[in-house]
């Protein structure tokens, strides 16, 4: 017996909403990883950590911006889907 999955609605990319949400992330992913290579040279600066221990606080900022912004994303996703039934 062959068990084939049943055919699902075809779905269309809600071009809006995608633009939308691209938007917003260009707009505060530059916002959150200017403040990670702006805030790992000030507490480098404040805690005397010298060159190379700004660059290790800007990668670890830098990272948690990643993830920050991924989270964005998500969350955006549910409010605003990228897809919709045709």
């Amino acid at each position: 017996m062959n068990a084939q999955p049943a055919p699902t609605a075809s779905r269309q990319i809600a071009w809006p909403s995608v633009v939308t949400v691209i938007s917003a992330a260009i707009l505060i992913g530059a916002e959150v990883f200017g403040a990670a290579f702006a805030g790992g040279w000030a507490l480098a600066i404040l805690f005397g950590l010298g060159d190379t221990g700004a660059h290790v606080l800007q990668a670890v900022l830098f990272g948690i911006g990643v993830l920050v912004m991924i989270a964005f994303i998500r969350a955006a996703q549910r409010v605003e889907p990228f897809t919709r039934r045709a």
